[in-house]
């Protein structure tokens, strides 16, 4: 039995109130358990990263393609799982039906043999239809669709290969695009030059969704303005589709191998083409299409690395988008470090050793806008060296910070090249974004296949805010140039209400705890502008103590900070409100109190809510251990700001626990 079990039976024997910082201690120490025990032998932490069922209905699609479909019937019992009462599935936890995952999934289950006229399909018909039908889906929905022969290629927007060889100052050259984009478009340049017959799937038809059957030839709706970008790219997208039934292609030779090329040197040196699931899919068609066999070596390894995202049990599978293991590692550290396990701990140095491995030392695509530039950012998985990210590598480093590494020269180059490389991608506006630098070319995401909401790659308030923390960290002060200009463009991004859009978790209560982190770190949280980003914070705290936030803020700012109360969101308000100022608050002690009654019997927290984001809008992510990690970093934050017992210290404390 557990301290905190044992704490719990005393109590309800004797019939007393626990101490509260006793109380508080044991739900740490608890907590602290929990983690441990999740750590891999290897060093790092990986929790599984869960999306909606679009994955598992593009899967059943491909293992089609594959001809492999022993899988199919387990993935369309977990689609079946998640449909919603009104007959569709929904992008995020408690969302509403949407028109994309819904025909995704209906496709999907038609292939696994449910018919047509079943009642699961005949009402996910009717939502379909209410939705606008087949005619109002995205492009890359059409995309897939017609590569497997369920709809024809013109409903599809023309993506040619010639993108690969436009010069470097045009708008459209790939490395315009966000990164994801790009690694996602790459493959589909080659599929769409080639069109191969060998992927049609018997029985894909779906003509049935088709709200209006004299609009199969739509592709795009015009813009009502005569003169808008928007309609200058639907018009070069007819001219492409124009060009394509010529018989002569002056570039098309050159720009395929330039595709197969590019796509292949990703290949080698990443878990799959850029580490994330639709990427990936896309690199196992296109090498079909280029004549490769399942069997061929580039291929199984393609096959390979997207079978590892799937997760089996008895009854289903279930898809993750790609695996979380350095970010992960990074916030667990960080939590359990302030939880007060010592720098020198074996699982830290363990985990700062699983790191350090992990750092890419080799140039990437950022390369391409940032020459000259020394590698020395982290990503995301566990290969992706094409792609590290700014996020990844300020963790990182802060998580590293806080180990008594016994390779203390390795440490301080590892940290030197990390933070050169931050310092480097600075934005021309001073804010970050995730992967590249300066890719805020506005109208790309007017083009016909930007309808996923991700085209490019901006400076974003999160990021911005955790570069800056890690920066405070390493000693960089408020008025340092490089910070100097990052706190100016989070003075300009601030809403009226005083918080701050969070590009990568949701939403606003995300962002604002990241900004609040930064400002206190470099001891500025007392200005007039944070103060109001606290402000906000409290106001909008549930009546149950918790905070929560739904992924339809970012489709109706209005309802920004509300929502259920979830852990991970309640802890991040709760940094954020730490930072800010006193712990003897109302507002801090009654999140506390949420957390510590939330907490479960084996130190964790439960948490169904989606908290993550992947395309706002469009695609978003669970992250299992953030229920789990912040929550545990939260409380560890408040019980060393009650013990130091006045608030002269606070805004140092909270997020400098090393």
């Amino acid at each position: 039995m557990s301290r905190v079990d044992h704490l719990r039976a005393s109590i309800e024997s004797a019939g007393a109130e626990p101490d509260p910082q006793e109380r508080l201690s044991d739900a740490i120490e608890q907590g602290v358990s929990w983690l441990l025990e999740q750590q891999a032998e290897e060093g790092y932490w990986c929790g599984e990263l869960k999306a909606d069922t679009t994955l598992e209905s593009d899967y059943i699609l491909y293992l089609h393609v594959l001809g492999q479909v022993e899988s199919v019937p387990k993935l369309a019992n977990y689609i079946r799982m998640r449909q919603l009462p009104d007959g569709g599935w929904n992008v995020y936890e408690g969302g509403p039906s949407e028109l994309n995952p819904t025909v995704k999934a209906y496709l999907g289950l038609k292939l696994a043999g449910d018919s047509p006229d079943a009642l699961h399909l005949l009402k996910a018909r009717q939502c379909i239809h209410e939705r606008g039908g087949l005619e109002r889906t995205n492009s890359f929905t059409r995309f897939y669709l017609a590569l497997v022969g369920a709809v024809g290629w013109d409903l599809v927007p023309a993506v040619p290969p010639e993108l690969m060889i436009l010069p470097s100052w045009f708008g459209l050259n790939i490395y315009r695009m966000s990164s994801w984009t790009r690694a996602i478009v790459v493959p589909l340049t080659i599929l769409y030059a080639l069109r191969p017959p060998r992927m049609v799937v018997r029985r894909a038809r779906v003509d049935e969704l088709f709200r209006d059957s004299h609009a199969r030839a739509v592709v795009f709706p015009w813009d009502p303005s005569v003169v808008s970008w928007h309609n200058v790219f639907l018009v070069l997208d007819r001219l492409m589709k124009m060009y394509e039934r010529w018989p002569w292609k002056p570039f098309r030779r050159r720009a395929l191998e330039a595709a197969r090329r590019w796509m292949v040197e990703h290949l080698d040196r990443s878990d799959g083409l850029a580490a994330i699931y639709p990427a990936m899919m896309n690199a196992v068609y296109a090498l079909l299409a280029l004549g490769h066999s399942p069997a061929d070596p580039a291929a199984a390894r393609a096959i390979d690395a997207l079978a590892r995202l799937a997760i089996e049990d008895h009854n289903t599978i279930r898809l993750q988008p790609c695996v979380s293991p350095v970010w992960d590692t990074a916030i667990a550290m960080v939590a359990l470090r302030q939880a007060g396990l010592p720098p020198d701990a074996p699982a830290l140095v363990k985990a700062a050793d699983w790191l350090l491995d992990r750092q890419v030392l080799a140039p990437g695509d950022w390369h391409v806008n940032s020459p000259g530039v020394e590698p020395g950012g982290w990503a995301f998985e566990f290969r992706n060296d094409f792609y590290p990210d700014l996020d990844d590598t300020a963790f990182v480093l802060i998580a590293l910070r806080g180990v008594a590494h016994p390779d203390r020269a390795r440490m301080d180059e590892a940290t030197r090249r990390g933070l050169a490389w931050l310092i480097s991608m600075q934005n021309r506006d001073g804010g970050w974004g995730a992967f590249d630098r300066d890719n805020d070319l506005a109208i790309l995401t007017q083009v016909p296949f930007a309808d996923h909401n991700a085209m490019i790659d901006p400076s974003t308030a999160d990021v911005t805010a955790r570069v800056l923390e890690c920066l405070a960290h390493f000693g960089r002060p408020a008025n340092d140039p490089v910070v100097a200009r990052g706190l100016a463009y989070l003075r300009g991004e601030q809403t009226r209400q005083g918080s701050w859009y969070g590009r990568w978790g949701v939403n606003y209560i995300y962002g604002t705890s990241g900004v609040l982190r930064a400002a206190d770190a470099l001891k500025i949280a007392g200005a007039e502008y944070f103060q109001r980003a606290a402000a906000w914070l409290r106001r909008v705290q549930n009546p149950d103590g918790g905070f929560g936030e739904t992924c339809a803020t970012y489709v109706d700012p209005e309802r920004m900070g509300k929502g259920p109360s979830t852990p991970s969101q309640t802890a991040w308000a709760l940094i954020g409100l730490l930072g800010s100022g006193s712990p003897i608050d109302a507002t801090v002690e009654r999140a506390v109190q949420y957390l510590l009654e939330g907490q479960n019997p084996t130190g964790s927290w439960h948490e169904q809510a989606t908290t993550g984001t992947g395309f706002p809008r469009v695609f978003y992510l669970t992250y299992h251990l953030y229920r789990h990690s912040f929550p545990l970093y939260a409380l560890a934050c408040y019980r060393e700001l009650m013990c130091r017992g006045d608030g002269a210290g606070v805004r140092q404390a909270v997020m400098s626990p090393f």
